[in-house]
């Protein structure tokens, strides 16, 4: 999801084109689905060969949908998101998927695995996001499975567990992960992952989004050159 924020919106400009132009962010979300596939894998063969009780919980901006065409709107038309520009992106856009994604979602579908598509996107707008992830050939498109805001991610998360074991996690916020990291500042963001250093990489697959975070409002930490004597 997109929020309005203080940053400069020469910086906002230049995040939006590394997100939407640079060939590093596909390199890494191919890398991202590479990883995703491995664990996925490695997930059913550890489950006897079978998808059955596992789930993959996945977000769905930025990690399943590329949908940086309506940030480089924003930056057209103000240089800031808003929450009217998204809702009318959700039901009239046009994203494009994420690299990796198609591949991804077909296999975990072929060996059996429930997928959930937890997002935060509107859920007045779940037709349309339903109708979107259908239109690009994701699997297991169902209304159930399309979790969209509501409850938190946590509660969420929560009730897939009571019937599938969740083997993978995949988004681009930390929040997409663990309810801990809802609502707390970039200090608490950074001991949290230190404490959950174990789960990256494993069950947990993080995806790059240069354009959207908490730490977008940081102040930067320079380094204090030291003075040199002049000779």
């Amino acid at each position: 999801m997109t929020q309005t924020t203080r940053r400069h919106p020469r910086e906002h400009a230049i995040a939006v084109r590394y997100q939407q132009r640079s060939a590093e962010v596909r390199a890494l979300q191919r890398q991202c689905y590479v990883l995703a596939t491995l664990r996925l894998q490695a997930a059913v063969s550890g489950n006897g060969g079978q998808g059955a009780g596992l789930a993959v919980v996945s977000d769905i901006d930025e990690t399943i949908l590329d949908n940086s065409a309506v940030m480089a709107h924003a930056m057209e038309n103000g240089g800031h998101d808003n929450l009217d520009t998204w809702k009318l992106w959700e039901r009239e856009g046009d994203p494009h998927l994420i690299p990796g994604a198609a591949e991804f979602f077909a296999l975990a579908d072929r060996l059996g695995v429930t997928i959930f598509y937890v997002s935060d996107r509107f859920d007045e707008n779940k037709l349309a996001t339903i109708a979107t992830l259908s239109k690009l050939g994701l699997p297991q498109v169902r209304a159930e499975q399309v979790q969209l805001f509501g409850p938190p991610k946590a509660e969420r998360r929560a009730a897939i567990e009571a019937a599938h074991r969740i083997i993978l996690q995949l988004g681009d916020t930390l929040h997409d992960f663990h309810g801990a990291f809802a609502g707390v500042d970039l200090d608490d963001q950074h001991r949290l992952t230190e404490t959950h250093a174990d789960r990256f990489g494993e069950d947990w697959i993080v995806f790059p989004n240069a354009a959207h975070g908490t730490w977008m409002e940081a102040d930067l930490r320079p380094w204090i050159a030291p003075v040199l004597d002049k000779v």
